[in-house]
């Protein structure tokens, strides 16, 4: 496992987006742009991937726990953070194309079926 599927795992489990990245890297006197960033993100094949070196990956490590954890001058509780992440986090919308409205059809069942119509309903 490279250090770019360990960089991208974390990124997916603690649901981070990429400004975020960019402040963690910050706390641990780290500067890097989102497009750097980004292409870390890429595929192998792809003309702009970058491999993550190992002082990318200790730096936001180092970060995370400055994050997550705090300085020693100003802890914080790790559940604490995660937890407002989560509140925080969009949630998934199902997607609506438009005003349409989708309509199934039923099947009718004889519970359905007024009582009095239905006996008045001849045979064929």
């Amino acid at each position: 496992m490279t250090n770019n599927d360990v960089f991208k795992k974390l990124r997916v489990a603690l649901m981070l987006r990429d400004d975020e990245i960019v402040e963690i890297l910050k706390l641990a006197d780290f500067k890097i742009s989102k497009s750097e960033l980004s292409a870390f993100f890429r595929k192998d094949d792809h003309p702009n991937y970058r491999e993550c070196g190992d002082q990318v990956l200790r730096n936001f490590l180092n970060g995370l726990i400055l994050h997550l954890r705090g300085t020693k001058e100003n802890p914080k509780h790790p559940g604490e953070v995660l937890s407002i992440k989560k509140i925080v986090a969009p949630t998934a919308q199902p997607l609506v194309k438009g005003n349409t409205k989708t309509t199934v059809k039923r099947k009718k069942f004889i519970s359905d079926i007024d009582p009095i119509k239905y006996k008045n309903k001849k045979k064929s």
